[in-house]
């Protein structure tokens, strides 16, 4: 039987430990858990334990952690997504599915056809959910390690700070993804619900971006990371 398995964000150690308010009301109220019940936690940083629970009540749940090991290792290749930002669940399955196929960071761009601004608190909660919908990704997959989820960047700040060894940018007029060598690290730049610009597309290369192609059909924007990602794994990574 597979244990039901948590992220809490903070420090995990073997001993006895009082989990955060949120967890506790989701063992105790939702899955209604009961007391003798194994768990499996993670802290993110890398490290997986074991445990049972001592005490669960309204607001309150404990547990025993008796067993330490180490987590899923994390893909020998770097990935930076450049998401271009989209409306509501298509942004969320984009940093889902980012998330399961291994994407250490990701970033959501500005550019110049997104249909969405987020300004000031309600950028905040965007982030504190876009943080939440990959955490609730690694519980799901396995993952030991939770992606880092950036604020919104415009473009230009995006392409100006991007390090990675080899750096991609969707393009219909482009050399075999296989015509590089392996990279330690990879930046991913992909359009919003409208597309990269011409002009957007051309600065990207001006800064050291690759134009890659991923076959001969349109993909939407929600799809187009899958797609890269899964490849970049499976040439590069740790498919």
């Amino acid at each position: 039987m597979r244990l039901s398995r948590f992220f809490i964000d903070a420090p995990l150690s073997l001993g006895e430990h009082d989990l955060p308010e949120a967890q506790a009301h989701y063992i105790g109220r939702v899955l209604r858990m009961a007391v003798g019940d194994a768990v499996q936690l993670f802290d993110g940083s890398g490290q997986e334990f074991l445990g049972q629970l001592l005490e669960v009540g309204k607001k309150t749940v404990r547990v025993q952690l008796t067993e330490a090991f180490a987590g899923q290792a994390e893909s020998s290749l770097n990935i930076h997504l450049g998401q271009g930002l989209s409306r509501g669940e298509r942004m969320d399955w984009a940093i889902q599915k980012a998330t399961e196929l291994g994407a250490t960071i990701i970033t959501p761009i500005v550019s110049e056809r997104c249909e969405v601004r987020l300004k000031d608190e309600r950028a905040d909660k965007r982030l504190a959910h876009w943080r939440q919908v990959a955490i609730s990704a690694c519980e799901q997959c396995g993952r030991s390690s939770v992606p880092q989820i950036n604020p919104p960047m415009l473009l230009d700040d995006w392409l100006k700070a991007c390090d990675e060894q080899l750096k991609l940018v969707l393009h219909p007029v482009a050399e075999p993804l296989t015509s590089h060598q392996t990279p330690q690290s990879l930046a991913f730049l992909i359009g919003p619900e409208g597309g990269l610009s011409d002009a957007e597309v051309e600065h990207a290369k001006a800064a050291g971006f690759h134009a890659a192609r991923l076959g001969p059909r349109v993909l939407r924007t929600e799809t187009a990371p899958v797609v890269a990602l899964a490849v970049a794994q499976q040439l590069w990574g740790d498919f």
